[in-house]
């Protein structure tokens, strides 16, 4: 047998005949813990039974950080360079699996290759043919009963393979590339479900520094998927969104509080006080002294006023 290495992303794995070796695999119970980085040529499945945690990856010279909760599952490709940290006086308890991959003996009926299975799932060519470091997933209890039963399977023949360890993996590929489709061609009712949750973000957040990485993981989504969903369907990018819900804020302050103007940009969460009269006139047409002047009793100027976000 040849191996061909632990990348999903292999052209061979769609062409040849390769199924799965599987490197290591465990249940385990996590407390206060931080791991070095590091990076192996396997693919590896994180899936957090209970509790939390933080995985960070290294995205070529970017880090990303995943904070994982019960029923999610992070995806990392070969060669990706991640860390677990379980923060002080949390627990979480995770499943792990860590595989690449080999080439299949010619004539074993019980061997069912990746390039087969990929041939009759067009959803698992999908997911082999898109390329990333790190991949963050909801999971509604159908990956989490098909890898409880591989892991359970693969300590009772103490890591070796036979019938069942072979089916269980065909499932649980085909398990994720339904639910990597269900992500990048979202239904109308689950895309509100993020949408509502990354307002709600926003709403909570908005006075303080935030980046489109940190939303993205509070939410669970890859940035780049995040602003994609978010522009689709509201029509604005989250930065847009973000700035017309501060200059509301600000609209509020200057129009019913004493707040010095200086320091309102402060309050809604922009550093700088000349970026935040520019964004001021972008969104309201005018300076914030001017619209503090307007909103001042008994004058009835016209402009200035209204909502900048729905």
């Amino acid at each position: 047998m040849s191996e061909l290495g632990g990348s999903l992303f292999q052209q061979q794995l769609l062409e040849d005949g390769y199924g799965p070796r599987f490197h290591a695999y465990y249940y385990k119970q996590w407390s206060a813990y931080e791991m070095d980085y590091h990076r192996h040529n396997s693919t590896e499945i994180m899936y957090l039974m209970s509790g939390s945690c933080i995985v960070d990856v290294m995205s070529g010279e970017r880090e990303e950080r995943y904070r994982l909760k019960k029923g999610e599952l992070i995806l990392l490709d070969a060669n990706v360079p991640h860390r677990l940290i379980v923060e002080n006086e949390v627990t979480c308890r995770m499943l792990n699996v860590e595989f690449s991959f080999i080439s299949l003996e010619a004539g074993s009926e019980a061997a069912i290759s990746v390039s087969a299975l990929a041939k009759e799932e067009a959803a698992l060519a999908e997911l082999l043919q898109t390329p990333f470091a790190s991949l963050v997933l909801p999971d509604p209890e159908e990956v989490l009963h098909t890898l409880k039963s591989l892991v359970l399977e693969l300590d009772r023949q103490h890591g070796k393979q036979n019938v069942m360890v072979r089916l269980l993996f065909a499932e649980l590929l085909l398990r994720l590339a339904r639910l990597h489709r269900e992500q990048l061609n979202p239904s109308r009712q689950h895309a509100h479900h993020y949408i509502r949750k990354v307002t709600e973000y926003l709403h909570q957040n908005y006075d303080r520094g935030i980046r489109v990485e940190e939303v993205a993981a509070a939410v669970n989504l890859h940035p780049g998927y995040l602003h994609r969903l978010f522009k689709q369907h509201t029509g604005r990018t989250l930065t847009d969104y973000l700035n017309g819900l501060r200059m509301d804020k600000a609209k509020m302050l200057l129009a019913g509080s004493v707040i010095p103007i200086a320091d309102i940009a402060d309050y809604v969460g922009i550093g700088s006080r000349q970026y935040f009269h520019l964004l001021f006139r972008k969104y309201s047409g005018c300076t914030p002294t001017e619209y503090r002047e307007r909103t001042e009793p008994d004058s009835w100027k016209n402009g200035c006023f209204g909502s900048t976000f729905s």
